[in-house]
């Protein structure tokens, strides 16, 4: 790509207000010209895998498809699932080293999710496992269609202590602190018909 970093706009940026959660937002980190880009590379060079759950003792396919990539042995867990990571895209390499740049944190791990369409989605959960350590570091970058994201505080359920957030082709979302002690959040489905996202939530493997 050319002048790649010429083409990124990070000076927008949305904080959150909520208790127990470092929260930001930055709408078009990514251009749309690198987000287009993105978005059919990784579709075509990622090892897409469809895992499966274990639900009232029955195996059901996760609803979208999921990569792993990363340092050697950052290994992950979550649900019963275990990924192994393959080596590091150059794509992803670019978008990491974008990301870091802007929140100086070197992530040594990416959880790659494809939503195919607007059945695919994420049930409600935070991303504390063991592995991510104490007040885990999460950065979500997002190519494709539009999705919305929702949290939720998982002790004061009221109106004022959940946030949607839409989450926009070429968008950043950080989040940190206590973040994933206090909240659980959701992709749900939709019934519109969107076409195709992809999600990359980078990590700290401890």
């Amino acid at each position: 790509m050319d002048s790649f970093a010429e083409e990124l706009f990070t000076e927008s940026k949305v904080e959150y207000d909520l208790p127990d959660a470092e929260i930001e937002y930055f709408p078009k980190f990514f251009s749309r010209k690198n987000s287009l880009f993105f978005l059919p590379q990784l579709l075509d060079t990622i090892k897409w895998k469809q895992n499966t759950i274990k639900m009232y003792g029955k195996e059901n396919p996760v609803p979208r498809l999921e990569a792993w990539y990363g340092d050697p042995e950052k290994s992950y867990a979550y649900s019963g699932i275990r990924m192994e990571p393959t080596p590091w895209t150059d794509e992803l390499q670019e978008i990491k080293r974008s990301i870091e740049a802007k929140v100086a944190i070197s992530f040594n791990s990416v959880l790659i999710n494809y939503y195919r369409d607007g059945q695919d989605r994420v049930a409600w959960h935070s991303d504390d496992e063991k592995e991510l350590g104490q007040n885990p570091v999460i950065g979500s970058v997002s190519f494709g269609a539009e999705r919305i994201f929702k949290l939720r505080h998982k002790k004061y359920k009221t109106n004022n202590l959940k946030q949607s957030v839409m989450l926009g082709n070429g968008s950043f979302l950080l989040m940190k602190g206590a973040t994933q002690h206090h909240w659980v959040h959701e992709i749900p489905r939709t019934a519109k018909l969107i076409g195709p996202r992809i999600n990359l939530t980078f990590r700290v493997i401890k």
